[in-house]
């Protein structure tokens, strides 16, 4: 692909480690119990990510952040938060009113305020699991959850803000431990009465009804994840891999360093000019010594001189300027 590059580990599978990294540490809050508990994440991406090369010389493409208004470059300092809430109109939010807020709301714990099944929610609001381990002390307190979750048939809805976001989820049992799935608010979900293009009643013929359900009956099974592959994904790795085994790598060349070659240039534009300088002036000087002793032997000659200004010459001492270097 071109103008395209892969940042890849092809040893992804055996770097793996065997135990995962805590991302969150908390407790559950049921009832009067409280459990101790760690954050997981149950799943990661496996997209291949591919880097935007220029094509001249397979360097990595920069993003800069630049104001347009201004027309100027802008660091982290220069920007501020704000809310559009007209367009072209924005409140600001400074850094202390959002973290005001963040302390306010982030409290280090889930609480379980309902108890449902869980064929009562539509997938639609599921957005990501994370797996629940027991934090120190909270083996047995976890257990119980556990136990009573699997007998009851029912799961949890909790509420708990991370990283600055309050969300929904639900606790459920998911093999032998507990997972916590954070699930869309209502307003979150769009209403698929605004989908265009929907049938509302359309007449469907009792054969082709039939055939389709038949159809449906042969490729019924029991789900097994393991059955499911990405073809897409799969053949990507295996056209990268074949490429660096033939060598077909390339290599970035080095940025030149900007800022450097042009202060050295000006350094040395300034060594040099002021080199000529000194050069010039014992010239100049010479001259002008040697015409104040050729008027000092013809003083008749001035003297007889009707009209006219006076065209004795001085010299005068020469000043001589420092200048600072920049970046030293």
């Amino acid at each position: 692909m071109k103008g395209e590059a892969l940042e890849l580990d092809l040893d992804h599978k055996k770097k793996v480690g065997k135990h995962m990294h805590t991302m969150w540490k908390g407790s559950i809050s049921f009832g009067l119990v409280n459990i101790p508990i760690k954050l997981f994440s149950a799943t990661e991406d496996k997209d291949v990510k591919l880097r935007n090369l220029h094509k001249e010389c397979n360097t990595p493409i920069q993003y800069e952040k630049i104001c347009p208004n201004c027309e100027k470059d802008i660091g982290n300092d220069d920007i501020v938060k704000g809310y559009e809430y007209v367009k072209g109109k924005f409140v600001i939010l400074n850094d202390e009113e959002l973290k005001e807020l963040k302390d306010e709301h982030e409290d280090k714990s889930v609480e379980i305020i309902d108890f449902v099944k869980l064929e009562e929610i539509d997938p639609i609001y599921f957005s990501r699991s994370y797996f629940m381990g027991p934090g120190e002390n909270g083996s047995k307190a976890y257990a119980l959850l556990r136990e009573a979750l699997q007998k009851s048939g029912k799961i949890g809805i909790a509420e708990i803000t991370i990283r600055s976001k309050q969300q929904m989820a639900i606790i459920r049992v998911y093999k032998n431990s507990l997972v916590m799935e954070t699930i869309h608010y209502p307003d979150e979900v769009r209403n698929v009465g605004e989908v265009p293009g929907v049938p509302e009643n359309v007449d469907i013929n009792e054969k082709e009804l039939d055939t389709a359900i038949m159809l449906i009956d042969q490729l019924t099974t029991e789900f097994n994840p393991d059955k499911y592959k990405d073809e897409y994904r799969t053949a990507l790795m295996e056209l990268i891999e074949s490429k660096i085994n033939n060598n077909e790598g390339t290599t970035s060349q080095e940025a030149p360093r900007t800022n450097v070659v042009d202060l050295m240039s000006a350094l040395q534009a300034s060594i040099e000019r002021t080199k000529s300088k000194e050069t010039a002036a014992p010239k100049k000087a010479a001259t002008t010594k040697g015409t104040a002793k050729a008027t000092a032997a013809k003083p008749k000659a001035k003297a007889e001189a009707p009209t006219g200004t006076d065209k004795t010459t001085s010299v005068k001492p020469k000043t001589r300027t420092t200048r600072k270097k920049v970046g030293t």
